[in-house]
C-alpha cells in the first residue's frame, strides 16, 4: 500500500465515494494520489436472512450490530499501519490537528454505525479509536465517513494543486477563517472592504487576522481560549 488509501467497513459500500467522486478529490484518486476501498459489513453475516444487528442487552428501543460480525468484517482488513476509527455520536470530537495528522500516514479504516451501535466488545476488543464529526446524530456513519476521508485528501500534497490552500484557513493555529469578497467591487449595495482594494499587503494581512480572530472570539470562545494560551497573549 503506498498511497493514501480509506478503506470503510459499511452496510452501504453504494453510497461511496459519493461527493468524493467529484472535483479535485475524484482526480486526485484517479491519478493515483489516494485510493478508495470499501467493505460490504453484510457480506461477513452468518445468519439465514444476512441479518447483521439484534436487540440490545438489557432492553430498549433500536437494535445493535452484533459483534461477531462486525469483528470478522473488521478482521478482513489489512490495517497496514493505519488507524481502524469508528464513527459515532459519543466519540472524540474530530479536529484539524489529527486529520493532518492521519493525512500524512498511510490512511485510515473507517467503520461506519448503524441502528443504536456497535457492540462495545468490539470497539475495546479492535483498539478502535471512537471519533464524532459534531454534535448531531445522524441514520450512520457513511456521511461522517465522507467527512473525514475528504478532509485528510484535500491536505495530501498534489491534490489542490497548491499547498498554499490549505495553510490560511480555518481552525490552522486555532483561529476561524477570514471573510473572502471577490467581483463585483459592488453587490447589492454593500463594497469590498476598501483596505483588500489598498494593493498594500501588509495592511491586507493586518486585516485578515484581525478579522479571524474577532469572529473566532465571537463565535468558538473555546478555540480562542487556545489561541490566547499557545500566544501566550491577554486579549
Amino acid at each position: 500500500m503506498s498511497a493514501f488509501t480509506a478503506t470503510v467497513l459499511t452496510l452501504y459500500p453504494e453510497a461511496f465515494p459519493g461527493a468524493l467522486g467529484v472535483s479535485l478529490l475524484d482526480t486526485a484518486r484517479r491519478n493515483g494520489l489516494w485510493a478508495l476501498e470499501t467493505v460490504d459489513i453484510r457480506s461477513f453475516s452468518r445468519h439465514k436472512h444476512a441479518s447483521v444487528d439484534d436487540t440490545p442487552a438489557g432492553g430498549g428501543p433500536g437494535m445493535v450490530l452484533r459483534p461477531d460480525v462486525s469483528a470478522d468484517a473488521i478482521d478482513s482488513v489489512d490495517l497496514d499501519g493505519r488507524p481502524l476509527i469508528y464513527l459515532t455520536p459519543r466519540g472524540a470530537p474530530l479536529t484539524q490537528a489529527r486529520v493532518r495528522d492521519w493525512a500524512g500516514g498511510p490512511g485510515v479504516v473507517l467503520f461506519c454505525g448503524r441502528f443504536e451501535g456497535l457492540d462495545q466488545r468490539v470497539v475495546e476488543a479492535r483498539g478502535m479509536e471512537e471519533v464524532s464529526v459534531g454534535d448531531a446524530v445522524l441514520a450512520g456513519g457513511e456521511i461522517p465517513a465522507q467527512y473525514l476521508i475528504e478532509a485528510c485528501v484535500r491536505l495530501i500534497p498534489g491534490v489542490l494543486g497548491k499547498l498554499e490552500s490549505t495553510e490560511d484557513e480555518s481552525f490552522e493555529g486555532d483561529l476561524l477563517e477570514y471573510p473572502h469578497y471577490t467581483r463585483p467591487r459592488v453587490f447589492e449595495g454593500r463594497e469590498i472592504p476598501q483596505v483588500l482594494l489598498s494593493g498594500d499587503h501588509g495592511k491586507v494581512d493586518r486585516w485578515r487576522r484581525e478579522q479571524a480572530e474577532e469572529t473566532t472570539r465571537a463565535r468558538r470562545p473555546d478555540l480562542w481560549a487556545r489561541y490566547q494560551r499557545r500566544n501566550g497573549e491577554d486579549r
